[in-house]
C-alpha cells in the first residue's frame, strides 16, 4: 500500500485537475515541475486568487468574475472577503480566515482548502491513480461493469446458477446427506427471500426510486457522500477548536466524606416523621371536634326516652340536681 502523499504530488494532483476542467488560468502556463505547482497554489500571488475566484464562480453562478473584478478594483480586500465568506457557507472555513485566502497559511491548510473546493466543481475529475482511497473506492464501485451488481441489490432475486457451474456439476453424483440437506436449504432460500421483500417494503427511500427510475443513479450516493464528507470536516473543525478544551479535562473528584450527607438524611427522616405525627394529631383533633359539635346540635334519646340535645340534657340534670340538695336541706 503506497504512503500518503507529498505536498508536492498534492499541487501536481491539483495541478492537473485545474487543466482537466479547463481552468483558463492555467490554460497558457506550462508548469513541469512539483516545486513550482505548490509555489503558484500556495503563495501569495494574483493568478492563485485568479484560480480561487475561478473555482468559487464554478460552484456558485452567482460569484461571477466579473463581479469578483470589479470588487477587486473598488476595494482591493473586498474579493478576499467575499471568498472568505463564501468558504464559510461551504462550512469549510471560518469567515475570518482571511489568511487561508490570501495564501499566508500552511501549505497543508491551503492544499486541503483547494482540495475540498475542487470536489464541488462540476467536470472536475482527478486522475486515477493519483486519488486516494476512498475515491479510488467508489469509482470502482460505480464503474460501469458493477451498475448491475449494485442493481441487483437493491433488487434481490434467487437467480439460477450459471451455465458454467451447471456444467461443472453434470456428470458428478450427490452423495445421499446433500441430497437430503436440499429441502432445508431450499427453504431457507424462500424464508430470506420473504424476510428480505419485507425488508424491501419497510425501506421508504428504495421504493421511491422504483417510482422514478428503473436504473440506480449512483450521482445520488456520490452526492451523499460529498455531503458525508462536509459534515465530518466540519464536525473535526468544530471539534478541535471548541471541544477539545472540554474532553481532555479531568474529571470531577468527590468527596469521600459521606457523615454529613447521612445526618442531614437522618435529620430530614425524623423531621418527616414529626410532620407526619403532627398532621395525625391535627387529624384527631378535627375528628373529635366533628363529634362534639354533633352532639350538641343533634338530639338523640336519653335513659328516660327523652330526646335532648346533649346541653338541654345537662341543663336538666343540673335543674333535678339543684331540687335534690334543697329538698335534703330542707
Amino acid at each position: 500500500m503506497a504512503g500518503p502523499l507529498t505536498e508536492e504530488q498534492v499541487a501536481r494532483q491539483l495541478y492537473d485537475s485545474l487543466q482537466a476542467a479547463s481552468c483558463p488560468v492555467v490554460q497558457g502556463l506550462f508548469l513541469k515541475e512539483e516545486e513550482s505547482m505548490l509555489e503558484l497554489l500556495c503563495s501569495p500571488s494574483e493568478l492563485r486568487t485568479d484560480i480561487l475566484a475561478w473555482i468559487c464562480s464554478r460552484i456558485s453562478p452567482n460569484l461571477s468574475k466579473s463581479k469578483a473584478m470589479s470588487a477587486r478594483s473598488r476595494e482591493p480586500h473586498a474579493l478576499t472577503k467575499e471568498m472568505a465568506a463564501f468558504g464559510h457557507e461551504l462550512m469549510l472555513i471560518e469567515a475570518d480566515d482571511l489568511d487561508l485566502i490570501r495564501g499566508k497559511a500552511s501549505s497543508c491548510r491551503q492544499l486541503q482548502f483547494l482540495e475540498q473546493l475542487l470536489t464541488l466543481v462540476p467536470g472536475c475529475k482527478k486522475s486515477a491513480e493519483r486519488r486516494p482511497d476512498g475515491d479510488l473506492l467508489l469509482s470502482q464501485l460505480f464503474a460501469k461493469e458493477n451498475l448491475a451488481n449494485l442493481t441487483q441489490m437493491l433488487q434481490p432475486a434467487l437467480d439460477p446458477w450459471p451455465a458454467h457451474i451447471k456444467a461443472s456439476r453434470k456428470g458428478s453424483k450427490v452423495s445421499s446427506k446433500p441430497r437430503a440437506e436440499l429441502p432445508d436449504a431450499s427453504a431457507l432460500l424462500r424464508s430470506t427471500q420473504t424476510q428480505l421483500k419485507e425488508l424491501q417494503a419497510q425501506c421508504d427511500f428504495l421504493n421511491s426510486g422504483e417510482e422514478t427510475a428503473s436504473v440506480f443513479s449512483p450521482n445520488s450516493l456520490r452526492l451523499a457522500a460529498c455531503d458525508l464528507q462536509q459534515l465530518m470536516t466540519t464536525f473535526s473543525h468544530v471539534y478541535e477548536t471548541d471541544f477539545r478544551a472540554f474532553c481532555n479535562r479531568t474529571p470531577p473528584s468527590f468527596s469521600t466524606e459521606t457523615e454529613v450527607f447521612q445526618r442531614v438524611h437522618q435529620q430530614l427522616q425524623a423531621c418527616n416523621t414529626e410532620l407526619e405525627m403532627l398532621q395525625e394529631a391535627s387529624e384527631a383533633s378535627g375528628t373529635m371536634s366533628e363529634e362534639v359539635k354533633r352532639l350538641q346540635t343533634q338530639p338523640r334519646y336519653w335513659s328516660r326516652g327523652e330526646k335532648h340535645t346533649l346541653p338541654d340534657q345537662l341543663e336538666k340534670i343540673t335543674q333535678r340536681t339543684g331540687n335534690g340538695f334543697s329538698q335534703f336541706d330542707s
